[in-house]
């Protein structure tokens, strides 16, 4: 396949819209190799490591984590990369090593499977999260020597536990940091500054990222706000698009908005909200989707549980188990996600069935 198919500067927003990233053409196991080659160089010698989720609120928790320790070395992964990076953990971790693992949490005992051999591997292993967590899988972390402290979900981020549990004494800048990070990740929105942290953590290297909260806090350099806002100009077209592509369905008590297109998910859901959606689903195409809720639906978790994903009361995020080969992401993008948004909404009506 020729590099010029996917190359995203060469698609109008339109197509753009309904295919991943470029990214998403790589096979895994090339990724799969760079990765563990980076982790490898990250983990040999550092003597302190934060595995987090690399989007706003657990960047935010490795500069806390830098700042409480003088380093800490980021190894990002994502929901679904726990078990590769505990992996990673016991077969290249300095044994001296301090590691936290930040707003991540397993979604079954795959995901914890090298736990014990990574927390034998190093010096010692402590869990910040605030996600709903299975009181099993957490009994089995705490057993495994982890020490694991877990937020109430609809008050406070990870940052908010990180600051908390550190054994170091804030400035003002930090405890602002974790502030604004909670604004955005609980979908508050009442600092403007939360829109401006989520899409810098978003589009910007995560090694950008820290050092810029570092030096500044939230409030950004004006280099960084000229670069968001050139940034935003396709962002904004991107949403328009999904909330053009959207439809409301009743789905037994609740007015669900659904639709499709690679997009940033708050902002769509945001719109779906005003239009009368009690919650709103977002599927993309890379497979993923996001659930977002309000103050007359707050299960979102329990939908995403359904359809192989997790999260929060009013936000969630799932990937539904319906892709067999490329044939079935063919029918995908060009059905704007029709299969996927079936099972999303077949898990609404589950959840309505399983009321009554």
């Amino acid at each position: 396949m020729q590099d010029w198919l996917i190359d995203d500067d060469r698609l109008s927003r339109g197509r753009k819209s309904v295919l991943p990233g470029e990214g998403f053409f790589y096979p895994d196991s090339l990724e799969s190799q760079k990765a563990e080659r980076e982790a490898r160089e990250t983990l040999e010698d550092a003597e302190v490591v934060v595995i987090a989720d690399p989007d706003a609120d657990g960047l935010a928790c490795t500069a806390l984590v830098r700042v409480a320790h003088g380093e800490g070395e980021l190894l990002p992964a994502g929901p679904h990369e726990i078990e590769e990076a505990l992996a990673w953990v016991a077969e290249y971790a300095d044994p001296t090593a301090t590691l936290y693992i930040c707003d991540l949490c397993p979604d079954s005992e795959s995901d914890i499977k090298d736990l014990s051999a990574a927390v034998s591997q190093v010096e010692s292993v402590s869990w910040y999260d605030h996600h709903q967590w299975d009181d099993d899988l957490a009994t089995q972390v705490e057993a495994a020597g982890v020490g694991l402290t877990v937020g109430a979900s609809e008050e406070v981020c990870t940052a908010d536990v990180a600051l908390a549990e550190l054994d170091h004494e804030f400035d003002e800048q930090f405890r602002e940091l974790a502030a604004v990070t909670r604004d955005h990740d609980l979908w508050i929105r009442e600092d403007e500054r939360s829109d401006d942290i989520a899409d810098y953590a978003y589009w910007a290297d995560p090694e950008e990222y820290i050092e810029t909260v570092l030096d500044h806090g939230v409030d950004l350099p004006d280099e960084v706000e000229a670069f968001l806002a050139d940034q935003r100009v396709e962002k904004e077209a991107l949403i328009e698009k999904a909330i053009e592509r959207a439809e409301l369905r009743e789905v037994g008590p609740w007015t669900v908005g659904v639709t499709y297109g690679r997009c940033s998910q708050n902002e769509v859901a945001e719109a779906l909200r005003e239009q009368g959606a009690d919650a709103a689903v977002i599927v993309k195409p890379a497979g993923s989707a996001s659930i977002r809720g309000t103050e007359g639906f707050e299960r979102c978790h329990e939908v995403a549980a359904q359809v192989n994903g997790g999260g929060h009361p009013k936000a969630a995020g799932c990937k539904p188990d319906i892709y067999d080969d490329m044939l079935d992401y063919a029918h995908h993008w060009t059905t704007q996600g029709a299969v996927a948004k079936q099972a999303i909404v077949d898990a609404f009506r589950r959840l309505d069935a399983d009321d009554e």
